[in-house]
């Protein structure tokens, strides 16, 4: 009978690291190692894997950050990047690796939460999470008041120039929103500043403030807005929009309410929120900021 070392929080072991690295690009056709070799894999991403004959076969990784709800902040868990390797499926490990994860981290925090997709919708439950539905936030430019900024000056940021920005910005970044957004979480912006979206980086020099997001079919899509200061949701929209935007869509929960903003409830079975919590969850509508996502 095989056995399966259990092992965690190696982020300084590099054979195990690339192990766990080939394992997601086997999986998910992710390549965490820019990210890594960057030093941004830091304490907060602590990956739960067995391991067998050196190789990282299963996983199951939190990330520890905080959560803010409703004026509150709360210690919050994130689980992401399960995976098993194909040739050990169907030996209950991942099922063992989720059991591990929520006896270390039921008593330690106020909530756990992670994503799912639709082949793993049964599989949650049964360790006691509760799927919400995340609503869609988009912005009808013709029933706004928003006007163009005609002194706009929008500069695209790139990782070879602009990183000590970026990196600034990613630790010291001010809460956006009241009603749910997320802190203490700067490496995992850098993941979506290296890896996801590093052609989509602007900065708004009047504002002093980073926008991800890219423009497609005359709407805009905000990834999320990035700043030292608290920041004017549509001040910033009328220094990214231009003659031709019609639509402006939000991956995060807006704090204020806006003229022309269409809000509606968009369940996702791809990107399928759960959370296991005590705490009182979001009332209404909502959307967990997608550059929290790990």
């Amino acid at each position: 009978m095989d056995t399966y070392e259990l092992v965690s929080d190696y982020r300084h072991d590099n054979e195990l690291k690339e192990s766990f690295n080939q394992l997601a690009i086997k999986t998910f056709d992710l390549d965490f190692s820019d990210w890594y070799k960057r030093g941004y894999w830091d304490e907060k991403y602590i990956p739960y894997s067995f391991v067998h004959h050196g190789k990282v076969i299963s996983n199951a990784s939190v990330y520890l950050l905080s959560l803010v709800i409703d004026g509150e902040t709360y210690r919050a868990v994130q689980i992401g990047t399960v995976m098993t390797d194909q040739a050990y499926r169907n030996k209950g490990l991942a099922t063992k690796l989720m059991q591990h994860i929520m006896d270390a981290y039921e008593h330690d925090s106020d909530l756990i939460f992670l994503f799912a997709n639709e082949t793993v919708l049964d599989f949650y439950p049964k360790f006691g999470f509760t799927r919400y539905h995340e609503s869609e936030f988009s912005l009808d430019i013709g029933k706004s008041v928003i006007q163009i900024n005609k002194d706009m000056r929008l500069k695209q940021l790139t990782l070879e120039h602009d990183l000590p920005l970026l990196e600034q910005f990613a630790e010291k970044r001010q809460t956006g929103s009241m009603k749910l957004d997320a802190e203490d979480h700067g490496s995992l912006l850098m993941f979506y500043f290296t890896l996801v979206w590093p052609d989509a980086i602007f900065y708004i020099e009047a504002l002093d403030t980073i926008v991800l997001m890219n423009e497609e079919n005359e709407t805009i899509h905000v990834f999320d807005i990035i700043s030292l200061e608290p920041q004017n949701i549509e001040e910033v929209v009328a220094h990214i929009m231009n003659e031709t935007t019609i639509k402006v869509m939000f991956y995060f929960t807006p704090d204020t309410s806006i003229d022309g903003l269409h809000t509606v409830k968009a369940p996702n079975d791809e990107d399928a929120l759960f959370v296991y919590t005590k705490q009182d969850w979001v009332k209404d509508h909502f959307m967990l900021p997608i550059t929290a996502h790990c």
